[in-house]
């Protein structure tokens, strides 16, 4: 599989039906897709789900939702709650099936172009060190799509104990990828180009924002969990919420940083230049 650069008004009328067409007089492709689209239906299958399982739960399912070891009173249940109730558990870790390829492929293809441009770095001193920084973040994120997977498959009524480490590793390791991402992106692009700009600015907003959030999240769950306040629950779980939109959204600026390309099944050349 490769990728080929093309105009976004091109790729947007290629069926993503398989067909084969040629690129040039000597190239076959026999399947692509704008590798926007691709995007958009990576961010859009948890998103979705998430907004199903909410509905549904708090529509025919409160009781089960809503229930705290503390026993207070309660009015927004969290992601683990809305997600780890049947039927909902299916949709929920369907959707997350579905979504793990995909991220896993955009974080090869940003480790891939973050790497390209790291020899741009001026002074040259400092490319060794972004080289460095580059396979830091690619495992970060690594770790960060892994937990999301353990977090989905192992819900907090299968084991509790287990789903907490695995959600705090989540976490953590989105929140570091965030901010190396952020490091990188800016010193790789300069100057930027205005898409550029409106790309780093929110990433750097949802950044901000995932810190302040995930600060209230901690602060009201060992409210909860020491003190057993009433709606401290709504809150973190609030909090828990925007940090899972923050997430997305930031993970969907991806529209901005490759807006033109496609992926692409192509036979494979040899060493001369001729297909195998």
């Amino acid at each position: 599989m490769r990728t080929f650069n093309m105009d976004l008004d091109d790729a947007s009328h290629q069926s993503t039906i398989p067909s084969t067409r040629r690129v040039d007089n000597t190239k076959l492709v026999f399947y692509q897709i704008s590798f926007r689209q691709l995007s958009l239906v990576t961010v859009l299958l948890p998103l979705v789900a998430l907004v199903l399982c909410f509905i549904t739960a708090y529509t025919f399912q409160q009781s089960e939702i809503h229930e705290t070891h503390c026993k207070v009173y309660n009015v927004i249940p969290s992601i683990s709650a809305i997600t780890g109730i049947s039927p909902e558990r299916y949709l929920w870790r369907m959707s997350i099936a579905l979504h793990l390829g995909p991220r896993f492929l955009i974080s090869s293809v940003y480790y891939n172009y973050y790497a390209s441009r790291v020899n741009l770095i001026v002074p040259a001193s400092d490319q060794e060190w972004y080289a460095k920084l580059v396979k830091i973040c690619y495992w970060v994120n690594i770790t960060e799509i892994s937990s999301l997977m353990g977090v989905t498959y192992i819900s907090n009524r299968d084991n509790y104990p287990v789903h907490e480490k695995i959600f705090i590793t989540f976490m953590i390791s989105s929140l570091v990828y965030m901010l190396i991402s952020l490091i990188i992106y800016r010193r790789i692009h300069q100057p930027m180009t205005k898409r550029q700009e409106i790309s780093y600015a929110i990433k750097k907003l949802l950044f901000i924002t995932s810190i302040i959030c995930t600060a209230g999240l901690v602060i009201f769950f060992m409210k909860h969990r020491l003190f057993c306040h009433v709606l401290a629950f709504s809150w973190f779980a609030l909090c828990e919420y925007i940090i899972a939109s923050a997430n997305m959204g930031y993970h969907v600026t991806v529209f901005l940083d490759f807006p033109n390309e496609v992926m692409a099944i192509a036979p494979k050349e040899s060493s001369h230049g001729k297909e195998d």
